[in-house]
C-alpha cells in the first residue's frame, strides 16, 4: 500500500516540477514573476484563489478543530465565508489599482511609514502561515514512511520542495500549480465524503457515534470562543495581500470579480466538506480503537480507512493543498521584501536580471526561517489563529480604510499598524498575564489587538489633518 502512496506523491511532486519549469521560460521582467505579467484569466484565479486560502489552516487547523469539537469548527471557515462575500465589491477597486503587493497600495494612500510596517507585519503572518503548512507536509511524509522519514525530517524535505518549486517562476509558476491542485483536491474529496458516510452508516450512524455537541452551533463552547475563530479568518480573508497580488494579476477587472463568485462556491463547499471528513475519521477512529494526532485525521482517515486508491489520490491532494499555500505565502512575504525594500529603497534602479536573482534568494531565507517555527510549532491550531491575529488587528482595517474612508489618513494607520502588530506578537507574555485580568488574559489575541488598532486608526486620523486629496483621489476617482 505504501507504494501506492508513493507513487502518487511523487507524480505530484513531477507533476508541480514539470508546471513550474514550463513557467520559467515566460518570466523575463519584474511584472512576469511578481504578478504573472497581469495576464491571469478568471478559470486560473478561481483554482489559485482556492488553493492559497484552503491549506493547512483548514486541512490541519480547522480538521483538529472539527476532530475535538465538531461543527463548531465552521466559525472558523464561516468567518472566511463573510470576508469573501465583501471581497466581491472590493477585487474590483483591486484590479484597478493593480501595483504589486500591499505595502504598495499603503504608501499611496498614506506613507513610507505605513508601507514599512506593513512589510514587517506581512512577514510576521506569513512566515507564520508558511511554517505549519511545513508541519503539515511532514506529517503526511512521516504517516506514509514512518520507518524512514520522521516528522522533523519530513518538514526538511517539504521545505526544499516549497522553497525549489515557489523560486522556478514565480506568481505565474504557483497561479498554474494551483490549477492542477485545486481539481485533484475538490474532485478526490467530494468522492470520499459519501464513501467515509456509507462506511459508518449513514447520517444516522455518523450522529450517533460523536456526542451531541458536535452537532450543535457551539458545540458546547461559548459565543467568543465561536468569534474569536470567525473574526480573524473574515478579517485575514478581507486584506490578505496574497489575495489581492491574485487580483493584480488578473487580466481585467471583470476577470477578477468572476473569480471572486467560483472562489465563494469553492471555499464553502470544501471547507465544510474538510469539517466533515475530519469528523467521519474521528468516527473511524473511534470504532478501529485508534488515537491519531487530531490535526493529522484528514491523513489518517485517508492511509486507514478508504479504499487504496482513493486514499491515496486523497492523501495526495491533502499533500499538494499545503504545498500549493506555502508556495503562495512564502512568494508573497518574499515580494515584499523584494519590492518594498530592495527595490524601493536598496536599488531602484535595479535590472530586471538582478530583481529575479534577489527574488528567488529572498524566497530561499524566508523559507529557512518558516523552517525554524515550523521545528519549533506546537498546536497547528493555535498558530494559524496567532498569524491571523496579526493581519486582521493590523493592516486589514487599514486596507479597508483605503478603499472605503476619505477621512482615515497615514498617522491614523501608522499607529493602527503598529498597535496592531505589538498587542498580538507580546499579548502571550508573561506581562501580559501577569498585569491583566486573568479574564482576559487567557483569551486570544484578536478582539484587544482590533479593537485599538480601530481606534487608533479612528481617533488619530480625527485628530490630525485629513489626507492630501490626490492620495485619496487614487481610490475614489474623480468624486474624492
Amino acid at each position: 500500500m505504501s507504494h501506492l502512496y508513493a507513487a502518487v506523491i511523487g507524480a505530484i511532486v513531477l507533476t508541480l516540477l514539470i508546471v513550474s519549469l514550463t513557467r520559467l521560460g515566460k518570466v523575463k521582467t519584474k511584472a512576469d514573476y511578481l504578478v504573472a505579467g497581469r495576464s491571469l484569466p478568471a478559470f486560473v484565479l478561481v483554482f489559485t484563489l482556492l488553493s492559497s486560502w484552503i491549506g493547512s489552516g483548514s486541512l490541519l487547523g480547522g480538521a483538529e478543530n472539527a476532530y475535538n469539537h465538531g461543527f463548531v469548527a465552521l466559525w472558523q471557515g464561516g468567518g472566511g465565508w463573510a470576508g469573501l462575500l465583501l471581497i466581491y465589491f472590493i477585487a474590483p477597486r483591486a484590479r484597478k489599482f493593480a501595483q504589486y503587493t500591499i505595502p504598495d497600495l499603503l504608501e499611496a494612500r498614506y506613507n513610507q511609514t505605513a508601507r514599512i510596517l506593513g512589510v514587517i507585519a506581512t512577514l510576521f503572518t506569513y512566515a507564520a502561515i508558511s511554517s505549519y503548512q511545513l508541519i503539515g507536509g511532514g506529517d503526511i511524509l512521516s504517516l506514509i514512511f514512518p520507518t524512514v522519514i520522521t516528522p522533523d525530517l519530513g518538514k526538511y524535505i517539504i521545505a526544499a520542495f516549497v522553497i525549489v518549486f515557489t523560486a522556478i517562476a514565480g506568481m505565474s509558476s504557483v497561479a498554474y500549480m494551483d490549477v492542477v491542485i485545486g481539481m485533484l483536491a475538490t474532485i478526490t474529496m467530494l468522492i470520499a465524503l459519501p464513501v467515509l458516510m456509507h462506511s459508518v452508516g449513514g447520517w444516522s450512524g455518523f450522529h450517533a457515534a460523536l456526542p451531541a455537541s458536535h452537532f450543535t452551533v457551539l458545540g458546547g463552547d461559548t459565543l467568543i470562543h465561536a468569534l474569536e475563530l470567525f473574526f480573524p479568518t473574515c478579517l485575514l480573508m478581507m486584506g490578505n495581500q496574497t489575495m489581492y497580488q491574485k487580483f493584480f494579476s488578473a487580466k481585467s477587472e471583470k476577470d477578477a470579480r468572476v473569480a471572486v463568485v467560483g472562489w465563494i462556491i469553492g471555499t464553502v463547499i470544501l471547507e465544510t466538506v474538510i469539517v466533515i471528513l475530519a469528523m467521519l475519521g474521528h468516527v473511524r477512529a473511534i470504532e478501529n480503537h485508534a488515537s491519531p494526532f487530531p490535526r493529522e485525521i484528514l491523513a489518517f482517515t485517508a492511509l486507514h480507512n478508504l479504499p487504496t486508491l482513493l486514499g491515496a489520490l486523497l492523501m495526495g491532494a491533502i499533500f499538494a493543498k499545503i504545498i500549493s499555500t506555502a508556495n503562495n505565502y512564502l512568494f508573497s512575504a518574499s515580494t515584499n521584501l523584494v519590492n518594498d525594500i530592495f527595490a524601493r529603497y536598496i536599488a531602484p534602479d535595479a535590472s530586471n536580471k538582478r530583481i529575479l536573482i534577489v527574488s528567488r534568494l529572498m524566497v530561499v531565507l524566508l523559507g529557512v526561517w518558516a523552517l525554524y517555527q515550523a521545528m519549533h510549532t506546537g498546536s497547528v491550531l493555535k498558530k494559524t489563529l496567532y498569524a491571523y491575529t496579526i493581519y486582521s488587528a493590523a493592516l486589514t482595517p487599514v486596507i479597508l480604510a483605503a478603499f472605503y474612508s476619505r477621512r482615515v489618513n497615514a498617522a491614523g494607520a501608522v499607529s493602527a499598524i503598529g498597535a496592531g502588530t505589538f498587542i498580538t506578537v507580546f499579548w502571550d507574555s508573561s506581562f501580559v498575564h501577569n498585569h491583566l485580568p486573568a479574564v482576559l488574559a487567557q483569551r486570544d489575541a484578536i478582539f484587544p489587538a482590533l479593537l485599538i488598532a480601530v481606534l487608533c486608526l479612528v481617533i488619530v486620523s480625527a485628530c490630525t489633518k485629513p489626507p492630501r486629496k490626490e492620495q485619496v483621489a487614487i481610490f475614489f476617482g474623480d468624486n474624492a
